[in-house]
C-alpha cells in the first residue's frame, strides 16, 4: 500500500538549556538536521548561564516530531521542559464555555432571571410541563452522550479521555446549526446505569446523541431510549455514517446511471456503522446487500453468537451466499466498507462490475489506498478529508437536530433520514456533480438549512412533529 499523505504540523518545544555547554545555534543546527523548521523563538527566561526559550518547529506529523525532540534530547545541556502543539493549545481548559443570552446589569434583571421572578416561570412550567420546551434551554439543547468505549479509532480509552471529541461535537452543533450541546461522559459501562442516567437527566434537554459506545451495547442503548423517551435519541456512528453514505451513493449512481433497486451491495464489516448502513440502503431501495465480517459472508445457513450478525443475516444477501470478501464481490457494482486498513485489494477491484463504486471508510487508514484504487474505480470515497468525497457525519447530525427541535419531533425515524440523505445529494447541483464531487463541503452552508426544511417536512408527513411553528409561540406571548 502506497504511504497516504499526511499534513504538516507545527508543535512548541519549551527547552532549557546551558549557554556553557550549547549554544542556540547548534540546537537549530540540531534541529535543521532532523528536517524540522524553526519558525519562531521565544525567550522565556535568561541568566548569564542559563535560557529558557519556546521554540515553534514545523514537522511533518506527529512520528517526525517525537524524531526531532529525540535527537534534541541527545545533546549535552539540552532538557526539555514541555511540548505542546497548535491542537494542544486549543484544547486548553477545554473548548466550549456557557455564557448567558442577556447579561444581568442590576438589581431589577436579577429579580427577574433569579428570585422572586422566576417563580412565576416555574410554575408556568408545573402547570403545563409542554412549556419547558418554549421558556427552558429544553428548546434548543442537546445532549452529547459517550462511555468512551469506542472513541474514533481509538477504542475504549475511558470516559475522561472522551471529552475533548464530545466537546468537538457540541463545537460543530453550534457553529453548524446554532444548536446548544453539552459534553455527557458517563463513567460506566453497563447498559442499564446507561439508559437510567440519561433518562434522568432528559428534563434538560430537546434530544439526546449517543457517540462513541462500543458495539453490541449502542444498539439495546438506543432502542430503549427511543422507546422510553419521548425526545430524539440519534446514536450518529450508526445514522450519521449511514445517512451521508446514503447521498453520496445516491449521486454516485446518478454517475453510473444504475438504478438502486438493481444494484449489488457489497459490505464490509457488520458492527454499528455497517448494520445502520445495510438498514438505510434497504429502506432506501436497496434489494441485495451481502454484509462480510471475519467469519465470511453473514448468511442463514450458520449459527452465530452476536444477536446482531443473526438480526443481519435474516435482512440481507437474499441468495444466501457464503464464502469470502474475494468470493462475494464479484460482480458488486458498490463496495462499503466500515472495517479495517488493508481488506480490498486490487484484485478485488477487477472482479467487480462495470464503473465500480467504492466507500472505503475506515479511518484513518481506509480498507484501499485511494491512490491505488483510483485507476479500477469510477467513483471513490472516504472518511479523510484530505481525499475527495469525504462521508462526514458532520453533513448530517446538525441539520438533523435543528429540524427535530424546530418541529418538537418525538424521535428522528427512517423518513426523515432517507430524506436528509437525499438533501445532502441535492445540494450538489447537476453541474458541480462529479467523480471527485458527489457530497458537498462540510463548509457549505446551505447544507444545514435544505436538511432541516427536509427533517421538518419528514417529521410532520410521518406524523412525529409535534409543534406547531407558527401559532405556538405567538399564543405563549399572549398569555402572558
Amino acid at each position: 500500500m502506497s504511504q497516504l499523505s499526511n499534513a504538516s504540523m507545527n508543535i512548541i518545544i519549551r527547552l532549557h538549556f546551558q549557554k556553557n555547554l550549547i549554544t542556540f545555534s547548534e540546537i537549530a543546527k540540531v534541529i535543521g538536521e532532523a528536517g524540522g523548521d524553526v519558525i519562531g523563538i521565544d525567550v522565556i527566561s535568561t541568566s548569564k548561564t542559563q535560557t529558557v526559550r519556546d521554540i515553534t518547529i514545523t514537522v511533518k506529523n506527529q512520528q517526525h516530531g517525537q524524531t526531532v525532540m529525540d535527537e534534541i534530547s541527545q545533546q549535552e545541556g539540552v532538557k526539555i521542559l514541555s511540548v505542546s502543539d497548535r491542537t494542544f493549545l486549543l484544547h486548553l481548559g477545554g473548548k466550549i464555555e456557557i455564557t448567558p443570552k442577556n447579561p444581568i446589569k442590576n438589581r431589577d434583571d436579577l429579580s427577574r432571571v433569579y428570585t422572586p421572578g422566576v417563580a412565576q416561570v416555574c410554575n408556568a412550567i408545573a402547570d403545563e410541563p409542554l412549556k419547558a420546551h418554549s421558556l427552558t434551554i429544553k428548546r434548543n439543547t442537546v445532549a452529547v452522550v459517550s462511555d468512551g468505549t469506542a472513541v474514533l479509532g481509538l477504542g475504549d480509552i475511558g470516559p475522561l479521555a472522551a471529552m475533548p471529541v464530545m466537546e468537538g461535537k457540541a463545537m460543530l452543533f453550534k457553529q453548524m446549526a446554532d444548536v446548544d450541546a453539552f459534553p455527557i461522559c458517563l463513567d460506566t459501562k453497563d447498559p442499564e446505569e446507561i439508559i437510567s442516567i440519561v433518562k434522568s437527566i432528559a428534563p434538560a434537554f430537546g434530544g439526546v446523541n449517543l457517540e462513541d459506545i462500543s458495539s453490541p451495547r449502542c444498539f439495546e442503548i438506543e432502542e430503549r431510549l427511543k422507546a422510553e423517551m419521548d425526545i430524539p435519541v440519534f446514536h450518529d456512528d450508526q445514522h450519521g455514517t449511514a445517512v451521508v453514505l446514503l447521498a453520496g451513493l445516491y449521486n454516485a449512481l446518478k454517475l453510473t446511471g444504475k438504478n438502486i433497486e438493481s444494484i449489488k451491495v457489497v459490505l464490509n464489516g457488520v458492527g454499528a456503522a455497517g448494520t445502520a448502513c445495510a438498514k438505510m440502503l434497504l429502506a432506501a431501495g436497496v434489494k441485495n446487500i451481502i454484509g462480510v465480517d471475519r467469519v465470511g459472508a453473514i448468511n442463514r445457513n450458520e449459527t452465530y453468537d452476536n444477536k446482531n450478525w443473526t438480526d443481519f443475516a435474516y435482512m440481507t444477501n437474499p441468495e444466501n451466499i457464503s464464502g469470502s470478501l474475494t468470493d462475494v464481490i464479484i460482480g458488486a457494482d458498490v463496495f462499503i466498507g466500515v472495517s479495517a486498513p488493508g481488506v480490498l485489494t486490487v484484485e478485488h477491484l477487477k472482479t467487480m462490475a462495470k464503473d465500480p463504486i467504492v466507500f472505503a471508510l475506515a479511518n484513518p487508514v481506509p480498507e484501499i489506498d485511494p491512490e491505488l484504487a483510483e485507476p479500477y474505480v469510477r467513483v471513490m470515497a472516504t472518511g479523510r478529508s484530505d481525499f475527495p468525497n469525504q462521508i462526514n457525519n458532520v453533513l448530517c447530525f446538525p441539520g438533523i437536530f435543528r429540524g427535530a427541535l424546530d418541529c418538537r419531533a418525538s424521535e428522528i425515524n427512517e423518513e426523515m433520514k432517507i430524506a436528509t440523505a437525499k438533501a445532502i445529494a441535492n445540494v450538489v447541483s447537476d453541474d458541480e456533480l462529479s467523480e471527485t464531487y458527489i457530497v458537498p463541503s462540510v463548509f457549505n452552508q446551505k447544507v444545514v438549512e435544505k436538511v432541516r426544511e427536509a427533517v421538518v417536512k419528514a417529521a410532520y408527513e410521518s406524523g412525529v412533529a409535534r409543534k406547531d411553528l407558527f401559532k405556538e409561540e405567538n399564543a405563549l406571548v399572549r398569555s402572558y
